[in-house]
Protein backbone atom coordinates (compact mmCIF):
# COMPACT_ATOMS: atom_id res chain seq x y z
CA UNK A 1 0.00 0.00 0.00
CA UNK A 2 3.11 2.36 1.08
CA UNK A 3 4.48 1.69 -2.69
CA UNK A 4 1.21 2.58 -4.15
CA UNK A 5 0.86 5.77 -2.58
CA UNK A 6 4.79 6.87 -3.32
CA UNK A 7 4.07 6.12 -6.95
CA UNK A 8 0.85 8.07 -7.12
CA UNK A 9 2.94 10.85 -5.44
CA UNK A 10 5.54 10.71 -7.78
CA UNK A 11 3.45 10.72 -10.60
CA UNK A 12 1.67 13.74 -9.06
CA UNK A 13 4.87 15.39 -9.12
CA UNK A 14 6.19 14.67 -12.06
CA UNK A 15 2.84 15.95 -14.13
CA UNK A 16 2.68 19.27 -11.72
CA UNK A 17 6.59 19.87 -12.57
CA UNK A 18 5.26 19.97 -16.30
CA UNK A 19 4.41 23.55 -17.51
CA UNK A 20 1.85 23.36 -20.20
CA UNK A 21 2.89 26.23 -23.04
CA UNK A 22 0.14 28.73 -23.17
CA UNK A 23 -0.33 31.39 -26.13
CA UNK A 24 0.39 34.42 -23.71
CA UNK A 25 3.96 32.51 -23.14
CA UNK A 26 4.98 32.84 -27.25
CA UNK A 27 6.59 36.47 -26.16
CA UNK A 28 9.01 35.04 -24.03
CA UNK A 29 10.50 33.25 -27.03
CA UNK A 30 12.05 36.91 -28.10
CA UNK A 31 15.29 37.05 -27.85
CA UNK A 32 18.50 35.20 -27.49
CA UNK A 33 19.07 32.17 -26.57
CA UNK A 34 21.98 29.53 -25.74
CA UNK A 35 21.59 25.72 -26.17
CA UNK A 36 23.05 24.10 -22.86
CA UNK A 37 22.15 20.21 -23.42
CA UNK A 38 20.38 17.81 -26.00
CA UNK A 39 18.50 14.91 -24.73
CA UNK A 40 19.41 12.07 -27.02
CA UNK A 41 16.35 9.27 -26.96
CA UNK A 42 19.05 6.92 -25.73
CA UNK A 43 19.30 8.56 -22.48
CA UNK A 44 22.66 10.07 -23.30
CA UNK A 45 22.65 13.94 -23.03
CA UNK A 46 24.93 16.30 -24.73
CA UNK A 47 26.37 19.17 -22.87
CA UNK A 48 27.56 21.94 -24.38
CA UNK A 49 30.19 24.24 -22.33
CA UNK A 50 31.34 26.95 -24.92
CA UNK A 51 28.87 27.98 -27.90
CA UNK A 52 30.09 29.79 -30.79
CA UNK A 53 26.61 30.83 -31.90
CA UNK A 54 23.20 31.77 -30.07
CA UNK A 55 19.30 31.36 -31.75
CA UNK A 56 17.67 34.80 -31.91
CA UNK A 57 13.75 34.50 -32.00
CA UNK A 58 12.03 37.64 -33.25
CA UNK A 59 8.22 36.82 -33.33
CA UNK A 60 5.19 38.93 -33.62
CA UNK A 61 1.11 36.92 -33.88
CA UNK A 62 2.82 33.99 -33.56
CA UNK A 63 4.85 34.23 -37.00
CA UNK A 64 8.27 35.55 -37.15
CA UNK A 65 12.10 34.27 -37.53
CA UNK A 66 14.92 32.43 -35.99
CA UNK A 67 18.64 33.21 -37.20
CA UNK A 68 21.55 32.04 -36.08
CA UNK A 69 23.97 34.99 -34.54
CA UNK A 70 27.31 34.96 -33.15
CA UNK A 71 27.91 36.99 -30.32
CA UNK A 72 31.33 39.20 -30.24
CA UNK A 73 33.29 39.94 -27.15
CA UNK A 74 32.59 43.72 -27.68
CA UNK A 75 29.04 42.96 -27.12
CA UNK A 76 28.29 43.09 -31.17
CA UNK A 77 26.90 40.23 -32.91
CA UNK A 78 27.94 38.57 -36.39
CA UNK A 79 25.15 38.04 -38.37
CA UNK A 80 23.88 37.55 -41.72
CA UNK A 81 21.11 37.11 -44.42
CA UNK A 82 20.18 33.58 -43.57
CA UNK A 83 17.09 32.94 -41.27
CA UNK A 84 14.15 30.32 -40.86
CA UNK A 85 10.84 31.60 -40.84
CA UNK A 86 9.02 30.41 -37.84
CA UNK A 87 5.38 30.17 -36.71
CA UNK A 88 3.72 29.18 -33.80
CA UNK A 89 1.10 26.69 -33.61
CA UNK A 90 -1.11 25.18 -31.34
CA UNK A 91 -2.82 21.86 -31.97
CA UNK A 92 -4.16 18.97 -28.99
CA UNK A 93 -2.90 20.95 -26.20
CA UNK A 94 0.49 21.06 -27.09
CA UNK A 95 2.30 23.64 -28.69
CA UNK A 96 4.16 23.33 -31.93
CA UNK A 97 7.18 26.16 -34.06
CA UNK A 98 7.09 25.30 -37.34
CA UNK A 99 9.81 26.05 -39.40
CA UNK A 100 10.40 26.94 -43.14
CA UNK A 101 12.88 27.84 -45.64
CA UNK A 102 13.39 27.70 -49.64
CA UNK A 103 15.26 24.22 -48.85
CA UNK A 104 12.82 22.36 -46.02
CA UNK A 105 10.28 22.41 -43.80
CA UNK A 106 9.80 21.20 -40.54
CA UNK A 107 8.28 21.30 -36.80
CA UNK A 108 9.40 21.20 -33.20
CA UNK A 109 7.23 20.46 -30.59
CA UNK A 110 7.41 23.66 -27.31
CA UNK A 111 8.05 21.38 -24.01
CA UNK A 112 8.97 24.33 -21.85
CA UNK A 113 9.05 28.48 -22.72
CA UNK A 114 9.76 30.53 -19.61
CA UNK A 115 11.27 33.76 -19.94
CA UNK A 116 14.73 31.88 -19.19
CA UNK A 117 14.22 28.14 -20.31
CA UNK A 118 13.40 26.96 -23.37
CA UNK A 119 12.81 23.04 -24.21
CA UNK A 120 12.43 21.72 -27.68
CA UNK A 121 11.17 18.42 -28.79
CA UNK A 122 12.01 17.19 -32.89
CA UNK A 123 10.83 14.60 -34.95
CA UNK A 124 13.71 12.29 -34.05
CA UNK A 125 12.52 12.92 -30.08
CA UNK A 126 15.71 14.94 -29.42
CA UNK A 127 15.08 17.71 -27.00
CA UNK A 128 16.91 20.56 -27.36
CA UNK A 129 17.37 22.62 -23.77
CA UNK A 130 17.88 26.26 -24.04
CA UNK A 131 18.93 29.34 -21.67
CA UNK A 132 18.19 32.88 -21.79
CA UNK A 133 21.09 35.05 -22.88
CA UNK A 134 22.08 38.17 -24.41
CA UNK A 135 25.14 39.81 -25.82
CA UNK A 136 28.91 39.68 -24.28
CA UNK A 137 31.18 42.23 -23.35
CA UNK A 138 34.15 41.76 -22.02
CA UNK A 139 35.80 45.24 -23.62
CA UNK A 140 33.44 47.90 -22.20
CA UNK A 141 34.53 48.55 -18.68
CA UNK A 142 31.49 47.86 -17.38
CA UNK A 143 29.53 50.19 -19.75
CA UNK A 144 25.97 49.59 -20.91
CA UNK A 145 25.79 48.01 -24.42
CA UNK A 146 23.45 49.64 -26.76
Amino acid sequence: MKSVLKMALLALLVVSCNHKVEPADVANLNGYWEIEKVDLPEGDDKNFKINESYDFFAIKNNEGIRKKVMPQLDGTFIVNDTYEEVRVRFENDKAYLDYSTDFAKWSEELITLTDEELVVKNEEKKEYHYKRTGPINLTGNGEKIK
